[in-house]
């Protein structure tokens, strides 16, 4: 065979090849007959312009023979492309019309796209209202009256509300409802030995608040799975409640020590002001006492007898102190 022929060959047997594989993407063909088969009625025509939207076939096709054959003829093609076009998942929303068609259950398949446009996985919503979850709730802390600390732990059986998955609040607001009415249900308790021998009290009153009020669930139990003891919270705030009255009165006798010792420097300052005055007062009295001999005013007889009343004077007061007598000047002139 020539060159020339054998590469035109090639190109005819490649450029075929290109041609299948385009038109079996465009015109799904095997996917159609499956759907023939199925007893779908479907053309290619219309397999090909879903190509043209961008809607895959592959996920079309298989939602509406699930459909078929589960009996739920009022599922149209354009419906399923219109829901997958708006973001929605078009297998969870089959999955879940056939589950609650089964089930007994009225859901229509304009709520469950509802349903799954709103976030929410639809399918696993059909599989609640069947078999209620059961969710465990973190450990709640609270405190009863009589100061103890109590950890609990709650075990949550719900059932999901169609009507109130779209707008409802989910499961995390179940939970901190939950929560709260655990920590309520112990802090009313006046001491922990009636929340340890009682603990499905707890259980009454939190399922009396209402708690799935405007949530996508209904609670259909809660169970205390377990509480345990904590810290003696009671006794810890009187402690620190005693640590501070002990430090404001250090603080408060701290400040009254500091005000006596300001008051006692004071009264020394001014003892030893007197002093002062004292001592410069009898430095005059030689003064005044060398003038009058000067002037003729005091004798020296007069002076021994002031001399002697003086040392007098002194052995009286040293014999009148308690620790005992001290020796006592001699008068002069004796």
């Amino acid at each position: 065979m020539e060159p020339t022929s054998m590469y035109f060959t090639l190109f005819i047997v490649v450029g075929a090849i290109a041609f299948l594989a385009i038109f079996f993407h465009y015109v799904p063909f095997f996917l159609w007959l499956s759907a023939k088969v199925s007893g779908v009625n479907i053309s290619l025509v219309q397999l090909f312009l879903m190509r043209i939207r961008n809607v895959p076939p592959h996920i079309i096709v298989p939602g509406l023979i699930e459909a078929h054959k589960a009996g739920l003829s009022n599922i149209t093609r354009d419906e399923l492309e219109a829901h997958y076009m708006a973001g929605g998942h078009v297998e969870r929303v089959v999955h879940a019309l056939v589950s609650a068609s089964k089930a007994n259950i009225d859901l229509s398949f304009k709520d469950a796209t509802g349903i799954d446009l709103a976030g929410r996985d639809v399918f696993e919503a059909v599989q609640m209202s069947v078999n209620p979850k059961v969710i465990d709730t973190p450990p709640v802390t609270a405190v009863a009256k009589d100061g103890i600390q109590l950890i609990a732990k709650a075990r949550v059986t719900e059932l999901a509300k169609f009507r109130q998955l779209v707008g409802g609040s989910g499961e995390e607001t179940v939970l901190a409802r939950v929560g709260e009415g655990i920590v309520s249900s112990i802090g009313s308790s006046e001491n922990h030995k009636s929340v340890l021998e009682n603990p499905d009290s707890i259980s009454k009153l939190v399922l009396r608040k209402g708690l799935d009020a405007g949530t996508a669930f209904e609670i259909l139990s809660i169970d205390i799975a377990d509480i345990d003891i904590g810290k003696n919270i009671g006794a810890s705030l009187q402690i620190d409640q005693a640590n501070a009255d002990k430090n404001i009165a250090q603080a408060k006798a701290e400040e009254r020590r500091a005000m006596a010792v300001a008051s006692e420097q004071e009264m020394k300052a001014k003892a030893q002001e007197a002093r002062a005055k004292v001592i410069e007062a009898e430095a005059e009295v030689p003064k005044a006492m060398a003038e009058a001999f000067r002037n003729g005013n005091l004798g020296i007889m007069d002076y021994y007898r002031m001399k002697n009343i003086e040392a007098d004077t002194q052995m009286r007061e040293n014999i009148a102190k308690p620790t005992g007598s001290s020796p006592c000047n001699t008068p002069l002139g004796k």
